[in-house]
């Protein structure tokens, strides 16, 4: 089995190794696994693949996402106290993991428009990849700067709001992907374009939705959807003094 070229490997064999490769947290791996999966795919993944990509993907964006973070921080602090050198070094560095943010988010972004979304089966999995692709767009906001940060920002509200018509047509208040839909679009409208009346009318709109309908709702979703909704409910709390909760 040459697990250095997935792409000579059989569908199974490369859902397996993804498998293996979240346990080992080897989560660059992973991602060679679940594109090579992904391509060799004839129809929709299920629910458990459609999580796995969702989790490679995850971990690798987020954890660079922390680093661009931390270092645009030191940078801002280094320019603060004087010390050219440093900020130079720090930039250069934060530099590095963008364009590696960069290339990730394409990566994923490419894959869902060329190969998920075409090939969705259901208007819950067309929810999926529309709120994926809508997140990502969000990611790539975090890192553009001015003019460069409009096309990304219109182009996840664009994903997102495929997405909301769809959930609020075919998906119950309760489904943890409608859930979750509401989470990060009210996050988009309150960190990226900076519209707090937006964001807290479509937290607050998700949650009161969602109340009533809980006694309906499967065993199998409770947990993932009271856990969505209390996230949706703390951001409608905690966004006064702009510390939300997101994913």
């Amino acid at each position: 089995m040459n697990i250095e070229r997935p792409e000579t490997l059989e569908r199974d064999e490369l859902i397996y190794l993804s498998r293996l490769a979240e346990q080992s947290e080897r989560y660059e791996e992973m991602i060679g696994y679940v594109k090579a999966f992904v391509k060799k795919s004839t129809q929709d993944l299920t629910v458990d693949e459609r999580n796995i990509l969702s989790v490679a993907y995850k971990n690798v964006v987020g954890a660079r996402r922390t680093s661009y973070r931390v270092l645009n921080s030191i940078e801002h602090k280094e320019e603060r106290r004087g010390n050219a050198a440093h900020k130079a070094s720090a930039e250069s560095y934060r530099n590095e993991v963008e364009a590696e943010l960069r290339r990730n988010c394409d990566d994923i972004l490419n894959l869902i428009d060329t190969d998920l979304i075409p090939k969705a089966a259901n208007s819950e999995a067309r929810v999926f990849y529309y709120k994926m692709k809508g997140d990502y767009y969000r990611y790539m906001c975090e890192f553009s700067q001015g003019a460069a940060k409009s096309g990304p920002a219109s182009k996840a509200e664009e994903a997102y709001l495929e997405a909301f018509e769809l959930a609020k047509n075919e998906l119950q208040p309760t489904h943890p992907t409608r859930l979750g839909l509401a989470l990060n679009f009210s996050v988009f409208y309150y960190e990226i374009k900076q519209e707090q009346g937006k964001a807290c009318d479509m937290a607050k709109t998700a949650f009161d939705e969602a109340i009533p309908e809980l006694d309906n709702i499967s065993e199998e979703n409770y947990k993932d959807a009271t856990l969505i909704m209390q996230l949706l409910r703390d951001n409608h709390t905690l966004w006064t003094s702009g510390e939300a909760e997101k994913d």
